[in-house]
């Protein structure tokens, strides 16, 4: 059976004023996968990510040509609605963001914040999450305590419940394991493995490794400009371009 097409790029450029940092870049994320997009710094991986949930929007000197679809929809049309769009494609950062409230009530910030006032309901959908995000069994009998009183990795995962808890379509992180310690690296790659029956997820690995381990397709992005898009493991083993081969063994990056 073929794959369902979740979001399509087609022909898209991005600007900041006058300079260019994404050029005419096509490329197709399947829905029930992990796409991983690497490539060195300052290749405008996190711009083509924040530019898929229009958190680019919030940068005035942005600009962009070309589409992004949605399950079919142009996410630049004027009547897409911006809450609406970053609820659909959650986004979690590099670094952990909770908020200053209870590890419960980080998870149950969202949706409360979209009407729903039932404890029962809240209290459910709290535990799903943190399930979900691999941290219940951690946290569930101090669900009362401050957030910041976790490790970073269980508030690198409190922050993936908190995104998991409005019913995203697509989860992004953005080298949301650059800072952490290999055990709970590999809690939140074991974890994403599992949230693909229900979400799209895309990655901006910490480094090539996580991208080899963690994803079903790679692309591999040099200077905004898409180099290659593979099934993760005929990328790694049979690069066809000889940047994409430098870069995985090293050579540069």
């Amino acid at each position: 059976m073929d794959k369902q097409v979740k979001i399509q790029i087609q022909n898209f450029n991005f600007f900041y004023n006058d300079k260019q940092v994404i050029f005419d870049l096509n490329l197709d994320i399947y829905a029930n996968e992990i796409m991983a997009v690497f490539g060195p710094a300052n290749s405008g991986i996190t711009t083509l990510l924040r530019s898929l949930n229009r958190l680019s929007d919030l940068n005035p000197a942005a600009k962009v040509q070309g589409k992004i679809l949605l399950n079919g929809k142009n996410i630049f049309d004027t009547d897409v609605n911006l809450t609406d769009l970053r609820r659909k494609v959650g986004m979690v950062f590099e670094v952990p963001t909770p908020l200053p409230l209870s590890i419960f009530d980080n998870v149950a910030f969202g949706p409360r914040l979209n009407g729903l006032n039932s404890k029962s309901k809240i209290t459910t959908i709290v535990e799903e999450s943190l399930r979900m995000a691999a941290l219940w069994e951690e946290v569930k009998d101090r669900l009362d305590l401050p957030a910041f009183s976790l490790s970073g990795g269980q508030q690198q995962r409190l922050c993936i419940a908190r995104v998991i808890a409005l019913n995203p379509e697509v989860v992004m992180l953005d080298r949301a394991c650059s800072g952490l310690d290999p055990i709970s690296t590999a809690k939140i790659e074991e974890s994403l493995r599992d949230l693909t029956d229900r979400f799209t997820i895309i990655i901006a690995p910490h480094n090539v490794k996580q991208a080899a381990r963690a994803s079903d397709t790679t692309a591999f992005i040099l200077m905004g400009e898409l180099i290659e898009v593979k099934k993760t493991n005929d990328l790694f083993n049979y690069p066809q371009d000889q940047r994409t081969y430098d870069y995985i063994t090293g050579r540069f990056g």
